[in-house]
This record gives structure tokens, C-alpha cells and sequence, in this order.
């Protein structure tokens, strides 16, 4: 099985910025949808962004729109979360995996790897 493995995560403090990368081996990203999603405690999974291999179009969840940019490196295969402005509750496991259908349901993804932890300060 194709396994998308996220990185890039850390402790940083309300306010302050970090990237994540997404990687896979398995796949060439320019011909699927690649999307970031993150689980805080005691929450259910949800979709932050998405992007359309072939293209480069985006879609952001109202939580993150101005403050969250993703892209694609589609020589590198790799796909980009810069994370601006981060605020507390941003705070989480967050995961990237692929999709056929341009959409950040979380049922029409697969490829989970193990996540990268997001740890915002106040």
C-alpha cells in the first residue's frame, strides 16, 4: 500500500510559522489530489487543504483561508503546508494523503502515514 508520510512539524509559539512537507515514493502527485488534514485530542479528523496535482488548484477550510498556503513541487513529488499566523487551536496531528476526487472529505482519502505534530503555544 501507497503511504504519504508527513513532516516538518514542531512546538512553536501563537503567531509564528512552519512548513510541512509531504512525501511518497509510491505515486506521482501531479495526477492525484494531495490533501493536508489534522486531528487535535479528542477530535475527529478534518480536512485543512487540498490541491490538484495536474494544476495547482486549491481549496482551504474557513479555519485556515489567509493564514495556510499549500503547494506542489511536482519535480520533487513533494507537497507543501506553510502554516502562517498559527494560533493555539491549530494545534494537532496533521497528515497528508491523496486522493481521485477533489473534496477534503476524510472517508475519500487514503494513503495515511503517521502525521507530524503541530504543537501551537499562547
Amino acid at each position: 500500500d501507497v503511504q504519504l508520510q508527513a513532516s516538518g512539524g514542531g512546538l512553536v509559539q501563537a503567531g509564528g510559522s512552519l512548513r510541512l512537507s509531504c512525501a511518497t515514493s509510491g505515486l506521482r502527485f501531479d495526477t492525484y489530489h494531495i490533501g493536508w488534514f489534522r486531528q487535535a485530542p479528542g477530535k475527529e479528523r478534518e480536512g485543512v487543504s487540498c490541491i490538484r496535482g495536474s494544476d495547482g488548484r486549491t481549496y482551504y477550510a474557513d479555519s485556515v483561508k489567509g493564514r495556510f498556503t499549500i503547494s506542489i513541487d511536482n519535480a520533487k513529488n513533494l507537497v507543501f503546508l506553510q502554516m502562517d499566523s498559527l494560533r493555539p487551536e491549530d494545534t494537532a496531528v496533521y497528515y497528508c494523503a491523496t486522493s481521485d476526487f477533489n473534496t477534503v472529505r476524510t472517508r475519500m482519502y487514503s494513503g495515511w502515514g503517521q502525521g507530524t505534530q503541530v504543537t501551537v503555544s499562547s
